[in-house]
């Protein structure tokens, strides 16, 4: 699909979706549950701006000095037994994944919920080895059977009702029809338990990498990612290299500063944090532990330090859950792995500008993103200058830049425009609008007769 492609396929989807009254209506329902529970989080807070401050300056500074603190990690993982892989893009993890699934022979997977894997596309890779993928998160197996994305960074099926997911289980698994919550998480619970015991590999994200004890902390609220690292006797964890915090305790700033941000919980249910493999005093975890550090595009925004704060991100999706356009055109529209305002922001930069420059202007920039951000990132502000970026690169429509010649032009020679007709500037406007959509559900504007220089002129002159 061509650049131009993408941003006219955005376009068509977002109008559906938005224009989707049921759509809406669920996803108003659900982000709605979210934002009370948040707003009751942030209750229990005593000083919540001063955690915001103190998140967005231990990330900050990190940043500053990523290659020392990434290097602190690996030294101190490797010694407990941990073995550290650095791949710069999708491909070089995945190649690595595969040498890993195949040394064990494997023939299934359990799986965490993971954005960098979703990131790497994990699942369709893993079916090209003829290996089984399960995904063990309830929101994330949901639409794996459903053959969706992740609608949402935290809430993968967000965009699904309890009617909705009951015709899946009945589509997929074969059960009876029911409306009842607790048969159908029961339901996935018990297909998914013999999933753990007879993976070979299981696979996790982590949410935090820390420097200097040299462990991967995960959140969760189900606790099947304690599961796939667990039974498993290979625990492959595949972390983006911005995730690194100092030290062991700084995670009672940040694992609040995430789950209140997110849901609302003071902090999730599960909080684990893994150090390694299985040590021999130790009676269960992993016989071997691997922790993939992925690139895939990420120096390429620690490069710009305009943009850097970006990389501050902990995931929590307070940014899509408070966002107007997120709210009317849904996840799925975005087509990339991160969607909404901190998606619009990286993606371009993790996957190509040429190709993700359309979502920089899918923002209202009402500032509303940068104001939940638990780490304070300009996030209105960053889309402001992921589009000054595209154009300084040559990258806007041909279309658009000859508009702005001409604008540019009669700006500066308003005798022009003195001299067109009345009809022949309604019918330009009304052309320029039709073409951005505005006028598709709008009445066509209509400029006044006389020019502002003639009524000028007509003016009467002040007494004195």
């Amino acid at each position: 699909m061509t650049n131009a492609t993408k941003a006219s396929q955005f376009q068509l989807d977002a109008e559906r979706k938005a224009f989707d009254r049921e759509h809406r209506r669920k996803i108003r329902f659900n982000i709605g549950k979210y934002d009370a529970a948040v707003s009751a989080g942030m209750k229990l807070y005593h000083e919540h701006e001063l955690a915001r401050d103190r998140g967005a300056y231990l990330k900050a500074s990190v940043l500053e000095k990523l290659d020392e603190y990434l290097l602190q990690f690996e030294t101190a993982f490797t010694a407990r037994g941990g073995r550290v892989i650095w791949a710069r893009d999708a491909a070089e993890a995945l190649a690595e994944i595969g040498k890993l699934t195949a040394a064990r022979n494997t023939k299934t997977v359990v799986k965490a919920k993971s954005m960098t894997t979703e990131e790497i596309h994990l699942n369709k890779y893993l079916a090209t080895q003829g290996i089984e993928s399960v995904e063990t998160d309830l929101g994330e197996y949901i639409v794996q059977l459903n053959g969706e994305r992740p609608y949402h960074i935290v809430t993968p099926a967000m965009h699904l009702s309890k009617a909705d997911i009951a015709d899946i289980f009945v589509k997929h698994l074969g059960i009876e029809h029911t409306d009842d919550a607790q048969t159908l998480v029961l339901t996935a619970r018990h297909l998914l338990r013999n999933k753990y015991t007879s993976a070979e590999v299981g696979v996790t994200g982590g949410n935090f990498l820390i420097a200097k004890e040299g462990a991967i902390a995960v959140t969760e609220n189900e606790g099947n990612a304690r599961l796939s690292a667990t039974f498993p006797k290979l625990h492959i964890a595949i972390v983006g290299i911005e995730k690194v915090i100092p030290q062991l305790t700084d995670l009672d700033l940040f694992w609040p500063l995430l789950s209140t941000s997110g849901t609302g919980q003071q902090v999730t249910v599960y909080n684990t944090v893994y150090f390694g493999p299985r040590q021999p005093d130790e009676v269960d975890g992993p016989e071997e532990m691997v922790v993939i550090l992925l690139d895939n595009g990420r120096t390429n925004l620690l490069a710009q330090p305009d943009k850097r704060a970006a990389l501050r991100c902990i995931r929590c999706g307070a940014c899509l859950n408070v966002c107007p356009v997120y709210k009317n055109i849904g996840g799925h529209t975005y087509e990339t792995t991160y969607s909404g305002p901190i998606g619009s922001v990286i993606s371009p930069h993790l996957s190509g500008l040429p190709e993700h420059k359309h979502l920089s202007y899918a923002s209202s920039l009402c500032g509303a993103c940068t104001s939940v951000c638990p780490v304070r990132i300009p996030l209105h502000n960053l889309l402001l200058l992921n589009r000054q970026q595209s154009v300084e690169e040559g990258y806007a429509p041909t279309e658009e830049k000859v508009a702005i010649s001409l604008w540019k032009w009669s700006m500066q020679h308003r005798w022009a425009l003195d001299i067109l007709p009345t009809k022949m500037k309604d019918w330009s406007l009304g052309r320029l609008l039709g073409q951005v959509g505005w006028s598709k559900r709008r009445e066509s504007l209509h400029i006044a007769g006389p020019s502002f220089r003639e009524l000028w002129k007509q003016r009467t002159p002040p007494t004195e």
